[in-house]
């Protein structure tokens, strides 16, 4: 008998193997559960635009915490359901910085993503959007903007963004920034987190921390895998991850996700 009422997943690294894809027996088991009443919630970095396609892809309708915990929507609406958000001005640090060092950067309302320049993007970026289902904009005026944003994301090779983390580590701007990846910084509202959304979310829908499952390779899960019942990390996962866990699986290319429902729910 299934004691989870709710599972939570990280999709990169965790859900998704090396090549981008759900594997057959992944999506049999997720798909399963869900039938049987599990509430299943892809809890990611990405964004809504994103990771809606991957709930399609699996066939069920859900809740996604998307941006890091910044931004949870429902899947059938495409409606907000809670947002972590601030004004454009408290990143401008952020974007002189980047400016000045020549690095790249985006900035994400819940649903659009904005660059300095859509029209001179490299062949690299467009590519890494471009696996993202995400169409880059030009970045207007915090006037024209005319909404608060939940993410602001670098990218960059990783020794880079090693010396970009030290640095910004020093500043006291009230804004939380977390390693999402080895080439993504995110910075983003000060009580955004994985963790936050969804006992927030679990809360709403009365649902006990005892009744939730999480599984994540990163350290952006750390607080999702301690919030749930029971946090599984990943075998790919660095050891950090791995020690803030319950339990370990097996890799994102050994289809640890679906050994572990197995073993926990199904």
């Amino acid at each position: 008998m299934n004691r989870y009422k709710m599972i939570a997943l990280d999709v990169d690294g965790t859900l998704i193997n090396d090549d981008h894809e759900i594997t057959p027996d992944t999506m049999h088991s997720i798909r399963r559960l869900a039938e049987q009443g599990t509430e299943i919630v892809l809890c990611t970095g990405r964004s809504p635009s994103s990771t809606l396609p991957l709930l399609e892809l699996i066939g069920i309708d859900g809740t996604i915490i998307t941006h890091n915990g910044a931004a949870t929507v429902e899947s059938r609406t495409r409606r907000v359901l809670h947002q972590f958000s601030f004004a454009l001005d408290r990143i401008a640090p952020y974007i002189e910085y980047c400016r000045r060092h020549h690095i790249h950067f985006d900035v994400n309302t819940a649903f659009d993503l904005y660059v300095e320049d859509a029209s001179v993007l490299t062949d690299e970026a467009l590519e890494m959007y471009g696996r993202f289902y995400i169409e880059p904009q030009t970045l207007p005026s915090a006037e024209q903007l005319g909404e608060t944003i939940v993410k602001f994301t670098v990218f960059a090779e990783k020794d880079e963004l090693d010396r970009v983390e030290k640095e910004w580590e020093q500043w006291d701007s009230g804004l939380h920034m977390i390693r999402s990846g080895d080439f993504f910084i995110d910075v983003m509202h000060g009580e955004a987190s994985k963790g936050n959304s969804l006992r927030e979310w679990a809360r709403i829908r009365g649902i006990e921390r005892s009744e939730v499952l999480a599984i994540g390779n990163y350290y952006n899960d750390i607080t999702m895998l301690q919030f749930a019942g029971v946090g599984i990390a990943m075998d790919n996962s660095p050891l950090e991850v791995k020690e803030a866990a319950d339990d370990v699986t097996a890799t994102n290319n050994e289809d640890g996700v679906h050994a572990a429902l197995i073993k926990y729910c199904l």
